[in-house]
């Protein structure tokens, strides 16, 4: 029983860590895609999504 319990709290170690990775990555991919949509117009925000998203396709290809 005493193993099982420490086998359960490694792989909840282990998740943890594998979801603050993957917090710390979606959070830096987040901010590259979220524009100040109140500070301009609609023909400077969708320029500059389409921008964005040509840069995002390229890093994917």
């Amino acid at each position: 029983m005493l193993m099982f319990a420490a086998h359960n709290k490694r792989q909840r170690t282990r998740r943890m860590n594998s979801l603050q990775k993957f917090a710390s990555v979606h959070a830096n991919v987040h901010n590259h895609f979220v524009f100040e949509r109140h500070l301009t117009d609609r023909h400077t925000y969708m320029s500059n999504r389409s921008v964005v998203l040509a840069e995002w396709q390229s890093l994917m290809a």
